[in-house]
């Protein structure tokens, strides 16, 4: 399988985790129970906006979607990697390996213009409450979801295509978990300078622009909060925003940790374990956040699943 070192590859092989030799049934069962609860509870999120008339609002719209990305996000790695431990490494394709990068990713990036558009909605329920009926209408929601999924795609097609215009060289073997951007061009034959800083102009702007705006907006969000003169009225706004203020900076620090932070000097491992915190655990984190401290949300769960219990003795 190890070829040459200037040979084409045309498959990798994810190392997963090698050190954990002796623990992998352990490891198994541990991921596996933390994907069907992020798949539990990011359903169960879309399950109670689409049938409850008090979520039927852009809040929680948007909520769905994020929810429906975490989905995406997680599927298109977890199950290859359970298999990955088990297996104690494993042969993908090159198209494979691409596929994968290329639906985490998207759902990935569509991830962080979705905190974009939630953060822009609680600014104009906050800072503009006379006009957010008016400005945040069906059309308009209906429109950054459409374009927050696509330029999520686009961006990574541009990545893919990226990946795609450079011959890969042995040897094909990757230390990781899954297939990411970064081992992926690690293993391209051109010039590292110029991968490096293609990498950068495409992945900068997808995680850069949107972190300012969310921090502008949460600023503007702040400076209206102060001003409330009712203790129970800042409490009340605070409440709206803490949880996907949490969940921003628990999403954005992984990713910026991730890709922005210079890779050079860090170890496996660690490299390892930010991986595993936003493909992971950042999609567990979110039905968590908004479950626990959302009462609109608590208060939907308690009113469906006592019709349930009313259907069921009746």
């Amino acid at each position: 399988m190890l070829r040459e070192n200037q040979t084409t590859v045309t498959e990798f092989l994810l190392l997963g985790f090698p050190a954990i030799h002796n623990f992998k049934i352990l490891l198994f069962l541990i991921f596996l129970l933390l994907y069907i609860c992020t798949l539990a509870g990011n359903f169960l999120i879309i399950a109670l906006v689409s049938s409850s008339h008090q979520l039927r609002t852009p809040m929680y719209f948007f909520l769905s979607h994020l929810s429906l990305s975490d989905i995406l996000l997680t599927t298109a790695i977890v199950p290859n990697m359970l298999y990955v431990i088990m297996a104690e490494g494993a042969v993908i394709s090159l198209a494979g390996c691409i596929t994968q990068y290329f639906l985490f990713s998207a759902s990935a990036v569509a991830e962080c213009f979705f905190l974009t558009v939630m953060s822009y909605d609680r600014y104009l329920a906050i800072c503009h409450p006379l006009r957010y009926s008016a400005i945040m209408d069906i059309k308009l929601c209906c429109q950054m979801i459409f374009w927050s999924w696509f330029l999520g795609f686009m961006a990574t097609l541009n990545m893919v295509i990226l990946v795609c215009s450079f011959q890969l060289c042995n040897p094909n073997v990757i230390d990781n978990f899954f297939c990411d951007i970064t081992p992926l061009l690690e293993h391209s034959c051109s010039n590292r300078f110029i991968v490096d800083t293609v990498l950068s102009v495409l992945c900068i702007p997808c995680v850069i622009p949107p972190f300012i705006f969310i921090i502008v907006t949460y600023v503007c969000i702040s400076l209206t909060i102060l001003r409330i003169s009712s203790t129970t009225g800042r409490q009340k706004a605070f409440s709206t925003c803490s949880s996907h203020l949490a969940i921003v900076c628990t999403y954005y620090g992984t990713l910026i940790a991730k890709y922005l932070v210079p890779s050079k000097g860090q170890s496996l491992t660690v490299m390892k374990i930010t991986s595993l915190l936003y493909t992971v655990a950042t999609p567990l984190f979110n039905p968590i956040i908004y479950t626990l401290r959302n009462k609109e949300i608590q208060a939907a769960l308690r009113k469906c699943i006592s019709i349930r219990l009313q259907t069921m003795f009746e």
